[in-house]
């Protein structure tokens, strides 16, 4: 049998589209285009499982967050006083971080994949929320919610390592949940999911003969962008009887736009207020939601430069000290959502009882850019808590396998997520 000469990328414009059936389809940037010269909700007595993972792109203050005493016996914390109510809900976890991961602000990308960070050549893996997303999606009217309070940069990354836009408006967030849409877009959307389901099988012999005209480094990057169209059929496919149903009501309001568009806090308050809505009424099952680092002071009492420059403080007290109320003031916002959570009931528990959640930051010290040592609460999911999980500061203990633990929580047939050496030590079922 002959074997035909491996021929390298062909050159293909960058306009290069796949056709089919009256569809078209654009394609990802591939090397090639380089020219050659160039180089519905479950039942009140099995309550679902969630995922909500909140992350902040400046940290936080470690002395102020992490206790002195590991175990159930630490001393509150200036940053876990808002929450002392709820400490048998939490654990603290110190000495942990994404190993490879490094950067500063650049892995910001990794806080939910944990891909080793590797500067021009990095290249994204699938969030932690969105491979639950695409295992267990399928149940509510939104597979998941992409959220970020005051920017356009999200922490979910899908298969291929693309990042999902985040909703950062409370208002268009609550409206996309609770108000029904005109009959007009209804049709719309039904119109689109019908056109979405067979785009890949209408393209599809087009597209095996462009891969195998294309190198081995193109034909990865095809391989991982049909599979996330496919991924996105899938949802389509599951999202068609939702297009009819009317929304939940609910008896809230939507929230109040923010004047202050420096104010933080209160964007992050109105967020958590609606994320509570969307667990209460089963709208979606996994979230995440991302806070930016302005450089804008936020008006808080006490506080008279911009956030980003105080998280860079350069251990200067007066900077720390203004600091600490505005990552004092996000932790409470925080702890109303977890408080929120465990007050309502749903089955034999409360909402807080199903739902895993993670406070988190790609840096464990903003002032030197430093991605070891990162903070992370965990509340919820069944988990037993109420204790301090003190890992080594020098050796970092692998983050990874506290998603993998929250995987399995899932009853997702998971060994390893990412990096991860096994699921965490520590932490147990209840």
């Amino acid at each position: 049998m002959k074997i035909k000469p491996f021929v390298t990328n062909q050159s293909l414009s960058r306009r290069t589209v796949l056709r089919g059936a009256g569809i078209t389809m654009a394609l990802p940037w591939l090397d090639s285009m380089v020219p050659a010269f160039g180089r519905e909700a479950t039942s009140a007595a099995h309550p679902p499982r969630r995922f909500v993972g909140i992350s902040n792109a400046l940290g936080f203050h470690a002395p102020f967050l992490f206790p002195q005493k590991s175990g159930r016996d630490y001393e509150t914390t200036r940053y876990l006083k808002p929450i002392e109510d709820l400490r048998d809900q939490f654990t603290v976890i110190s000495g942990a971080s994404h190993p490879g991961v490094g950067g500063g602000h650049k892995a910001e990308p990794c806080i939910l994949s944990a891909a080793p960070y590797s500067g021009s050549n990095f290249r994204n893996t699938i969030s932690l929320d969105q491979l639950m997303v695409r295992e267990l999606g399928g149940e509510t009217r939104f597979p998941s919610l992409v959220l970020s309070s005051n920017g356009t940069t999200s922490t979910s990354y899908t298969a291929n390592g693309s990042m999902i836009p985040p909703i950062n408006s409370p208002q268009k967030l609550f409206a996309q949940l609770f108000i029904d849409d005109s009959p007009a877009a209804q049709r719309a959307q039904k119109q689109r999911i019908l056109e979405g389901r067979s785009i890949m099988d209408l393209v599809a012999a087009e597209a095996k003969s462009m891969q195998r005209r294309l190198g081995p480094s193109d034909r990865e990057k095809l391989d991982a962008y049909f599979t996330s169209v496919r991924d996105l059929e899938r949802r389509l496919d599951m999202n068609q009887g939702w297009a009819e149903r009317a929304k939940p009501k609910v008896n809230e309001k939507a929230p109040e736009p923010v004047s202050d568009n420096s104010h933080t806090i209160a964007k992050q308050s109105a967020m958590h207020d609606v994320i509570y809505l969307a667990i209460q009424t089963d709208s979606t099952r996994f979230i995440t939601m991302h806070t930016d680092g302005g450089g804008e002071r936020v008006p808080l009492e006490g506080v008279e430069q911009g956030y980003h420059q105080l998280s860079h403080h350069g251990r200067d007290e007066e900077k720390i000290t203004q600091l600490g109320i505005i990552e004092e003031a996000q932790m409470q916002s925080w702890g109303n959502l977890v408080r929120r959570l465990h007050e309502t009931p749903e089955g034999n528990g409360n909402l807080l009882d199903q739902t895993m959640l993670l406070l988190t930051s790609n840096l464990g010290n903003a002032s030197s850019h430093d991605t070891k040592n990162m903070p992370v609460v965990v509340a919820g999911g069944g988990f037993r808590h109420g204790q301090h999980l003190a890992f080594d500061q020098a050796n970092n203990y692998p983050l990874p396998n506290l998603y993998t633990s929250m995987l399995q929580r899932l009853d997702l047939e998971v060994e390893t997520f990412a990096s991860a050496t096994g699921t965490m030590r520590g932490l147990e079922l209840v």
